[in-house]
């Protein structure tokens, strides 16, 4: 039914408004097939500074040129109708980082886990707009016969800075103990695999602190956790660091 009213929508909105790309405004669909093609680039996730902890992420494709304006679209301009390409993209995402777990093929569901924005930028948005994504995304890999849930497993607490302008240490500092695990990761089906999912990934500060809060427990049985965005910051990747993308996840098959 939420499809069909958002469909509805857009099907008004084309009457009343010229439908261009939010990536590069060329009239027609609301991504066209070249800025899309940007988001089909799965690649490990690399921070400039690997904070420690930080969780095994893949990205959809890079936050520059028209992809940085069509996030920026959905995210702040309210252009709600770029969840279905931009969910397609996080789907995929997560499938590429699913498929980096060693024994894949044996685990259980993907349970896709949002991270929560504060209630300050809810209220100011007016939406959630990493939820609209995780629900998109976990349609487009059901539709594909992958078995995938969403689990609202974080909370925000606290009150944060404004993070422009902070170093990746600041940010960390900023962040720490925001994040609160709604149940034991534990308690989720056998088997399941977590991915925490938002829509960029700069310097890694909010996965990692998200993915501390899913693992405190630190049973052995807990899965591991895992990550997947839209897009990722561009960063140069260091010879050693950890993660390096060359098809291998560095720790996807244990806990950080």
């Amino acid at each position: 039914m939420a499809d069909r009213w958002q469909s509805l929508a857009a099907a008004l909105a084309d009457l009343l408004l010229p439908r261009t790309c939010a990536g590069c405004a060329v009239p027609g669909r609301v991504l066209c097939r070249r800025c899309a093609a940007l988001l089909a680039l799965p690649h490990v996730a690399a921070p400039r500074r690997f904070p420690a902890g930080f969780p095994p992420t893949v990205a959809a494709g890079g936050y520059a040129g028209p992809v940085r304006p069509a996030v920026i679209a959905f995210k702040e301009r309210g252009r709600s109708e770029l969840a279905r390409p931009l969910g397609a993209a996080l789907a995929l995402a997560v499938a590429a980082v699913a498929a980096g777990v060693p024994d894949r093929g044996t685990a259980g569901p993907l349970l896709l886990v949002p991270v929560p924005s504060s209630p300050a930028a809810l209220r100011a948005r007016g939406r959630d707009h990493v939820r609209e994504l995780t629900v998109r995304a976990v349609a487009e890999l059901r539709d594909a016969g992958v078995v995938a849930a969403e689990a609202r497993l974080l909370r925000r607490r606290g009150r944060l800075r404004d993070s422009a302008g902070l170093t990746v240490a600041q940010r960390r500092a900023n962040l720490a103990g925001t994040f609160v695990a709604e149940r034991a990761p534990g308690g989720g089906p056998p088997g399941g695999l977590l991915v925490l999912v938002d829509d960029v990934v700069t310097t890694g500060a909010t996965l990692t602190e998200a993915a501390a809060a899913l693992t405190r427990t630190g049973r052995p049985g807990d899965p591991p956790v895992l990550a997947a965005v839209v897009a990722a910051t561009p960063r140069a990747v260091p010879e050693s660091a950890p993660g390096r993308p060359d098809g291998q996840l560095s720790g996807a098959g244990r806990r950080d």
